[in-house]
This record gives structure tokens, C-alpha cells and sequence, in this order.
């Protein structure tokens, strides 16, 4: 009888693997070291302070756009949380224009109108070849800056007025009372979800479609206007005038934001209609044919029907292009809007030379949005899927 093979330990494929990684564990070790070595061999031969003690320091420079008090005399710490503010204003503001505007347009090339069909996917080929770095100068230096001065606004009344300077809005100003306003908004928010809930669950057992609109709408207006009135109407609105070569009152949205949110909103909506497109195509027709034999529209077979089953291939590339939506609001550098990299990582870097620590504390606040959006998407990428079962 033939004597078996016996294979050496060192040479088989379980210690190979191993000692492969292991190898690569320590070659990273061994990179990382070298650099952290050399990084702090030339930080204490430049002199070069390091730690984050010069968060407590003062900024001494002044930002254009903030959403919470700020001022000159204000810390470093300060101008990275106007920073982190601003980019999320961006991001969410982009986030619901472009999933909006990518809905409509996922779904138009799908129309069996051929002209809205050949304008969708017209869109889709144009503005996503088009570098969004692009598409952002043309919004800030071909459109918005080329609006006439304040004194020839374009106006909406007397309440609304855009020209080169940004869009002035009346601004609310808020007096004491205003917290229970707030909490009957929230329950009327809290209740109108508990209501839509339902509803769904009865149209799901049933078939039975509840009109929510009117009940959503009932829920949050009425407690408001309740709680406004019992607290003396806590919210004025003051109203933008012009005095002299600007206007005066109300609040204003820099067109620097404007071009911003419709560049991002723009691009990213060209890939999001896409993705729903392929989304949409990849339901079963009969899913279609079953619903209009049941005598249902167009509309409600897509709203009930096969949007809803096309979500679980929707979600997943969707959130691919809410975090790219979220990192290329970094390019507001190039048209000097406030956001975390123009402040912080533009302007604080330049005034302090502490890089290593700005830099780190950057790429940290860009991971924690990514990931938080991340896991707020396979959220309710699971709950879809649970719903769908």
C-alpha cells in the first residue's frame, strides 16, 4: 500500500496565509513608525507647536455665515463648529433637493411621454459628464454674480428679493415663549408619524388607502397655532428693506450657499435618477400588469407598488451618493464658502501651522458624517427589506 504524502507544517496553505499576514501587519507597523518618526523629527526641528491646546486660542477673523454666535474674539474651537454647522446646512439641504429632483428624473425616463423620456435622460448625460467643480463656477460666476445690484433686485412684493448680493427673506425673530411653540410642533411632528403608521399598516392588511394629508396637516398646524396664541405669537418676522446700497432687515442667503446646494443637487441627482431607473426596471412587468388589473393608476402603482419593492436595490447605491454628496461640499473652498475645509482646514491651518492635528480632526469629522449616514441608510435599508417580508 503507498505510504501517504506528508506535508511539512511550515508548508501548508493555513501557515502560509498566516505568515503572509502577519508580514503585512508588521510592514504597516514598521511604515507607520517611520512616518510618525520623521513627522516628529522635522515638527521639533521647525519649532512647530503640536497638540490641540490651540483650540482654546483666539480665531481673530470673522465668518461670513454662521449658525450660531460667533466673532473675532471667538476660539478655534469655535470656527470648527461653524464649520461642521455649515457643511451639514450643505449636505442635508443637497441630500433632499437632489433625491427629489432624482426621483423625478429616475422616473421621467421611464414615461411613455418620449419627450419628457428624451429630456430626462438628455439631463442625466449632460450634467454628470460635466465636472461638478465646473458646474459650480458656472451657477456662482455665470448666473448668481451676474444678477443686477441691490438696487435693480428682483423682487417677489415686498418680502422677497434676489440680485448679486444673495436671496433676503423676511427673518424670524424669536421672543420668550417660543420653547412650547417648539414642543407642540414635536408633537405634532411625533403624532403625524404614529398616524402615517398606522395608515400603512391598514393599507397593507386591508388595501384600504386613508387619506394622511389632511390628518398630518390637522396634527401640526392646529397644536402650533394653539401654542402660538397661548404664548402671545412668540415669532415676528422682520422685513428686508433697501437703505442705501444694501438691504437692511430680514435674513439672506449668500449666493456662495445658493451655487453651492444647486451644483450638488444638480450632479448628484443626475446619478440618483439613474440609480432609480434601474431600480424601478428591475421590478417584474407583472408586478405592473397585476396592479392595473386591479384598477389602479400609473400613479398609485408606482407609489404603492413598485417604487416601494424597487427600495431594497434603490437604498444601497443611493447612500453611495449621499456620501459623495457630503464630501464634495468640500469643493466650497473654491468659491470661499465658510464650510469646515475654507475655515478650519483653509484659514485656522494657515493662522496656527498645526496641520498634523487640523488635518486629523477634518478627515475625523468626514468619517463621522460618513458613517453615521451610513448606518442610518442600512437602517432603513433593513426596515424596508423586514416591511417587504
Amino acid at each position: 500500500m503507498p505510504r501517504a504524502n506528508h506535508i511539512p507544517w511550515w508548508r501548508t496553505r493555513r501557515t502560509q496565509n498566516v505568515a503572509f499576514q502577519v508580514l503585512l501587519v508588521v510592514g504597516v507597523a514598521v511604515l507607520g513608525f517611520v512616518l510618525v518618526t520623521n513627522a516628529m523629527e522635522t515638527i521639533q526641528r521647525q519649532n512647530i507647536a503640536t497638540g490641540f491646546r490651540f483650540l482654546n486660542n483666539t480665531a481673530g477673523f470673522d465668518i461670513v455665515q454662521t449658525l450660531i454666535p460667533y466673532n473675532e474674539t471667538s476660539t478655534y474651537a469655535r470656527v470648527l463648529l461653524v464649520g461642521v454647522l455649515n457643511t451639514l446646512v450643505v449636505a442635508s439641504i443637497g441630500i433632499v433637493f437632489a433625491t427629489l429632483l432624482g426621483f423625478v428624473i429616475g422616473i421621467g425616463q421611464l414615461s411613455s411621454n418620449w419627450l419628457v423620456a428624451k429630456l430626462c435622460r438628455a439631463y442625466v448625460e449632460i450634467v454628470r459628464n460635466v465636472p461638478l467643480l465646473l458646474q459650480i463656477f458656472f451657477w456662482y460666476f455665470a448666473v448668481l454674480r451676474a444678477l443686477p445690484g441691490p438696487r435693480e433686485s428682483w423682487g417677489l412684493g415686498d418680502a422677497v428679493f434676489l440680485n448679486s448680493r444673495g436671496l433676503y427673506l423676511p427673518g424670524p425673530h424669536t421672543d420668550q415663549g417660543f420653547g412650547f411653540v417648539l414642543l407642540a410642533l414635536a408633537a405634532g411632528v411625533v403624532g403625524s408619524f404614529l398616524v402615517a403608521a398606522r395608515a400603512r399598516r391598514v393599507r397593507e392588511v386591508t388595501g384600504v388607502v386613508t387619506p394622511v394629508l389632511p390628518l398630518v396637516l390637522t396634527l401640526i398646524v392646529v397644536p402650533v397655532a394653539i401654542a402660538s396664541a397661548a404664548a402671545g405669537f412668540p415669532v415676528t418676522f422682520s422685513w428686508p428693506a433697501l437703505s442705501g446700497l444694501n438691504f437692511d432687515g430680514g435674513t439672506v442667503v449668500l449666493p456662495e450657499l445658493m451655487a453651492l446646494i444647486v451644483a450638488l443637487a444638480t450632479y448628484t441627482a443626475s446619478y440618483i435618477g439613474e440609480i432609480v431607473r434601474a431600480g424601478i426596471q428591475g421590478v417584474s412587468r407583472g408586478q405592473m400588469e397585476a396592479s392595473q388589473a386591479m384598477g389602479l393608476s400609473r400613479g398609485q402603482t408606482l407609489r404603492l407598488v413598485i417604487v416601494p419593492q424597487a427600495m431594497r436595490q434603490i437604498i444601497p447605491p443611493l447612500t453611495s451618493q449621499y456620501l459623495n454628496l457630503t464630501k464634495n461640499s468640500s469643493l466650497a473652498v473654491a468659491i470661499a464658502y465658510p464650510d469646515l475645509v475654507s475655515v478650519f482646514a483653509g484659514t485656522s491651518l494657515s493662522q496656527t501651522g498645526q496641520a498634523i492635528e487640523i488635518i486629523a480632526i477634518t478627515m475625523a469629522v468626514y468619517l463621522t458624517l460618513s458613517l453615521l449616514t451610513s448606518a442610518f441608510m442600512n437602517w432603513y435599508n433593513a426596515r424596508v427589506a423586514l416591511t417587504e417580508r
